[in-house]
């Protein structure tokens, strides 16, 4: 298969896997999560999760587990949360993880959710240091969207950080978003709301590009050529995409086709 081939496929089957969620998006969920830094981790352990945030697809109703909530459940004042973290993290991590046996058979849309640093890993690993089971979800349920936007649109759709860059393209101005530096200096300094209000918004933002770019209108750096190549198939999946230039051929066929016909015919 040629390197035109494989972009084409690479894009038709990211193109399809994402209209399935809207397919079936009564048992779609977007996730997203808090946690301490873990570039400034000097012992070696894995990062403290602080919130996590699930989305319903279909209804946009937003189930959260946090730090803050639990501690107000047990009286615990938020200045008094870091004496009692790692217990209060414990119960958090249980009640997300009752949500996801629950959930079990659903399909789990995240950013960049992938490793120990920073992804399911990492929330399953730290359950396990706490004392908690963990439910694992399975890889075939877990859809990053980060990379599905690579397939669909090419590597270059965007500059890096990738996502601020995309809502920035987009006009998409989200309340209480917080930046990677601004979310652990947020842990520092025990705000731990304030990080929560942040998930919240993050898994607006990733439902908002995850339904433009369904509706193919997601604006992106790629150019057409980005995306199907330079070649006779990579145009006619072009026009499949978009009527626009499936006119403009139809238009150019059709004059070709009367000035060759007048041509002939004379």
């Amino acid at each position: 298969m040629g390197q035109t081939s494989r972009r084409i496929n690479t894009h038709r089957k990211a193109k399809e896997i994402i209209n399935s969620f809207y397919d079936n998006n009564s048992h779609c969920l977007i996730i997203h999560y808090s946690c301490e830094s873990f570039y400034d981790i000097k012992d070696g352990k894995t990062p403290r999760i602080t919130s996590i945030a699930v989305r319903y697809l279909s209804t946009a109703q937003t189930k959260s587990f946090s730090i803050h909530k639990v501690a107000e459940l047990r009286k615990i004042a938020l200045d008094q949360v870091n004496e009692s973290y790692d217990q209060l993290e414990k119960e958090m991590l249980k009640d997300f993880y009752d949500f996801v046996k629950e959930h079990k058979d659903y399909k789990w849309i995240h950013w960049n959710m992938r490793d120990i640093n920073y992804g399911f890993e990492a929330l399953q690993y730290r359950a396990s240091v706490l004392g908690t089971k963990p439910f694992e979800i399975k890889d075939e349920n877990k859809f990053d969207l980060a990379r599905l936007l690579i397939d669909k649109y090419g590597k270059g759709y965007s500059s890096h950080p990738r996502l601020p860059s995309i809502l920035e393209m987009n006009k998409i101005s989200p309340k209480h978003w917080l930046n990677g530096a601004n979310e652990a200096k947020s842990f520092e300094n025990k705000e731990y709301v304030r990080l929560h209000q942040s998930t919240l918004a993050k898994v607006d933002v990733i439902e908002n590009i995850l339904k433009l770019t369904a509706e193919e209108s997601l604006k992106t750096k790629s150019k057409w050529r980005d995306i199907y190549g330079l070649s006779p198939q990579g145009i006619f999946e072009l026009t499949k995409d978009h009527w626009i230039y499936s006119m403009i051929l139809f238009l150019i066929s059709a004059l070709l086709g009367a000035y060759l016909g007048k041509l002939f015919g004379n």
